[in-house]
């Protein structure tokens, strides 16, 4: 671990604006008494995130504006429609995670009811079908939360590459199933 910033949070904010609006990290490491480097290592991948999130937006809403009014309020009520499913199928994710958590600590307590010496005895068994039981509904109660961690996984993979083709694609399908 490294030694305390000589910055508070609210100064290395003020920094990272500013080299947004295009002031040079050497005159914001003068400014504030910090190396360039300490600059550049702090902000040189969260500017260049912003940067390629704002160009987003605005080759965004440059192809919107060639859309027909009517053709503009389908996209943004198809964006809403998208938002809304994403945070539900978080939302499942979320409850889904949390009932797996339940039931698989549910099923590591039915452990003690085995029996060592006689794991075979009735009593032992019925114990073991039971945990067997809960595991298997643990597992399923954990699909949407593995799925969607798989998906993002996948498309943060696919960005790092450089392959945004799939993210239009999805969105086409979309399109094409509510026609």
């Amino acid at each position: 671990m490294g030694r305390p910033s000589k910055l508070t949070d609210a100064q290395w904010e003020s920094i990272g604006k500013r080299l947004l609006k295009g002031e040079s990290a050497a005159s914001l490491s003068r400014e504030f008494g910090v190396s360039k480097a300490s600059i550049s290592t702090r902000f040189s991948e969260r500017t260049k995130r912003v940067e390629s999130v704002a160009n987003q937006i605005v080759e965004t809403e440059r192809a919107l504006s060639f859309l027909n009014v009517s053709e503009q309020l389908a996209a943004r009520s198809l964006a809403d429609d998208l938002k809304a499913i994403s945070e539900h199928l978080a939302g499942a994710a979320r409850f889904g995670a949390a009932t797996s958590h339940r039931l698989a600590g549910i099923a590591h307590a039915e452990v003690a009811k085995i029996d060592d010496i006689d794991p075979m005895s009735k009593q032992s068994v019925m114990a073991l079908a039971g945990i067997s039981a809960l595991t298997k509904m643990a597992n399923e109660s954990s699909e949407i939360a593995r799925d969607l961690l798989r998906a993002n996984k996948d498309q943060i993979e696919r960005l790092n590459a450089g392959d945004r083709g799939k993210i239009s694609s999805i969105t086409r399908r979309i399109v094409d199933a509510k026609a």
